[in-house]
């Protein structure tokens, strides 16, 4: 029973994780965005202690630790010292926010549907078909595959960045996901953090605002002139 209650606790905290990633893609507002980015990050790094319980691997407390410190700390820093010189609303996308929405929720519906359904021949081991690891996984793709739909559809520097973030987020799930048993699934994801990424994608949206007075990606074509 116990570990029935616990598995349900990560399923809660990923349900929580991806309404936190749909919140951080689409509002215009993007202090809203920030916020919802940090909550996040926030329940990754929970569900990475929660995993460390559960399957008794004290070095996942680490990775959990790392992640707080860097995601929800240092890198929301970041974005929040470059953003107050930056527009409080996000440049135009290409697609409409009320149609955005819609296919955006009708795609991630889909989706998770799809890789939770036919998760044994995208990931072909026993363990993906257990809970909490079949969820897990299926929300890793589908906040993946959001954040790929947030770098091609969003033409703000800022939300590029926060899709980035959450496109790496949920390769982070996936490793802890697989492989919690193995201290080098901890290597990997410390090691293939994105602060040096970010902080280089702020610093160059700096230098491109006061080049150009704007965020929108789609004007850097500009700058070879």
């Amino acid at each position: 029973m116990a570990a029935i209650e616990y598995a349900n606790w990560v399923v809660t905290l990923m349900v929580v994780h991806l309404l936190a990633s749909i919140l951080a893609a689409e509002p215009r507002d993007l202090r809203l965005s920030l916020t919802s980015l940090i909550v996040q990050s926030l329940t990754l790094s929970i569900i990475f202690a929660l995993f460390a319980f559960l399957f008794a691997q004290p070095w996942l407390y680490s990775w959990a630790v790392w992640t707080f410190l860097t995601k929800v700390l240092v890198i929301p820093g970041l974005l929040i010292w470059y953003v107050r010189v930056f527009p409080k609303r996000e440049v135009d996308p290409f697609i409409g926010f009320r149609l955005g929405v819609v296919l955006l929720l009708v795609f991630l519906t889909v989706f998770y549907r799809f890789i939770y359904t036919y998760i044994y021949f995208i990931v072909p081991i026993p363990e993906a078909m257990v809970e909490p690891a079949k969820s897990s996984l299926a929300l890793a793709f589908t906040v993946f595959a959001l954040g790929v739909y947030i770098c091609v559809v969003k033409r703000d520097v800022v939300k590029v960045i926060i899709g980035v973030i959450i496109l790496e987020n949920g390769i982070h799930l996936s490793l802890v996901t697989l492989a919690p048993s193995l201290p080098e699934t901890t290597i990997m994801g410390i090691t293939t953090n994105i602060f040096v990424a970010a902080w280089l994608l702020l610093y160059l949206a700096g230098r491109v605002y006061t080049a150009l007075g704007t965020t929108d990606t789609a004007t850097l074509s500009e700058l070879k002139r």
